[in-house]
């Protein structure tokens, strides 16, 4: 057997990756643990080229009924492509120290099928690559909920306090222009 042809692909696969990783924004550089699971969400391979809404949560804030809404959401739009990323944050003191208290909030109390993370600084100097990119595009979230429209290309479309609900008029069209735009 011809082994040259045997590591072409190896070598198309591996410059492909290399390709993917140059197409990445760098919003989405970097890795975070799945809430409650073994494993981690890469950011690239996960959500480059895609529409997503990315919310920082707490399970303990007067907003956490928004989770509904969020999962609402995720719902309305996944098959459009749309991704519902919620970091859980304990940086305004309103999450839980046991992930798996912060899994039940999520997952049996509200229902959440999109991706969850574990728990992560999301403002300041300790704040996750993910958030100091929103914070430089759009400004760092100011409360729990804080909820940021990103298009396809990594760029906040728009971003919304923690009054906002997910149900709202003007956070859909934002998703919708987020939808709507080329990767």
């Amino acid at each position: 057997m011809n082994t040259r042809w045997t590591v072409l692909p190896i070598l198309l696969l591996a410059m492909s990756g290399a390709v993917a990783a140059a197409d990445c924004p760098p919003l989405l550089h970097g890795e975070l643990p799945k809430l409650r699971a073994r494993q981690t969400i890469d950011l690239c391979q996960q959500f480059a080229g895609k529409p997503m809404v990315v919310v920082n949560t707490a399970s303990f804030c007067g907003f956490a009924p928004q989770f509904k809404g969020l999962e609402a959401l995720n719902q309305r739009f996944k098959g459009q492509g749309l991704e519902v990323l919620g970091v859980p944050s304990d940086d305004f003191k309103q999450e839980s120290n046991d992930t798996a208290e912060t899994a039940k909030v999520c997952y049996v109390n509200y229902g959440v099928t999109f991706t969850m993370t574990e728990p992560q600084p999301v403002r300041g100097a300790d704040a996750i690559p993910l958030f100091k990119a929103l914070a430089e595009q759009s400004g760092a979230p100011r409360w729990n909920f804080y909820k940021y429209v990103v298009d396809r290309k990594g760029n906040v479309v728009a971003s919304f306090s923690s009054t906002t609900a997910p149900d709202d008029p003007e956070l859909i069209s934002a998703v919708e222009k987020a939808i709507a735009s080329k990767p």
